[in-house]
């Protein structure tokens, strides 16, 4: 009995996590054709341009789409990511992975499923923390959110 009742909670959870990822992904800033950044010596990325749209890193439609590939730590490429942000005037950023949501197709995992990775910023003088959404499965090109700056 024990047994049933296991295979069936996995099948039920199998049943949900389906049912809430979408056919067609929502996510608007995909592009397999953007270049892989370049690792500085402090093993971050190299960014030097910034977005213009309010909605870069903050909607999960619009995500930092940092993919990951080949690497042992799946939030290697996130971490590459944020360590080359400051805040506006270069403050050292702090960040924290809040949760991972957002459930949307991906052919790049085995479930056909990716999720993205909400993390929170603050810097010394940030009143309140931001919330910014990475996406290790798909690849982007990597922006500095408005609000943020290169650290230098």
């Amino acid at each position: 009995m024990k047994k049933i009742s296991s295979v069936f909670t996995l099948l039920l959870s199998s049943l949900f996590l389906f049912s809430c990822v979408s056919t067609k992904s929502t996510i608007k800033n995909i592009d397999d054709k953007a270049p892989l950044p370049t690792l500085t010596k402090d093993n971050t990325f190299l960014i030097t341009e910034y977005s213009q749209d309010s909605k870069y890193g903050y909607d999960p439609d619009y995500p930092v789409n940092v993919f990951y590939k080949n690497s042992k730590d799946e939030n290697l490429n996130a971490q590459r990511y944020l360590n080359a942000l400051a805040g506006p005037k270069g403050e050292k950023i702090f960040y924290k992975k809040l949760e991972s949501c957002c459930p949307f197709p991906s052919k790049r995992t085995e479930m056909g499923a990716g999720f993205l990775d909400v993390y929170e910023i603050t810097w010394v003088g940030l009143q309140k923390p931001l919330k910014l959404y990475l996406n290790i499965y798909e690849r982007g090109y990597l922006l500095i959110p408005i609000g943020f700056s290169a650290k230098k």
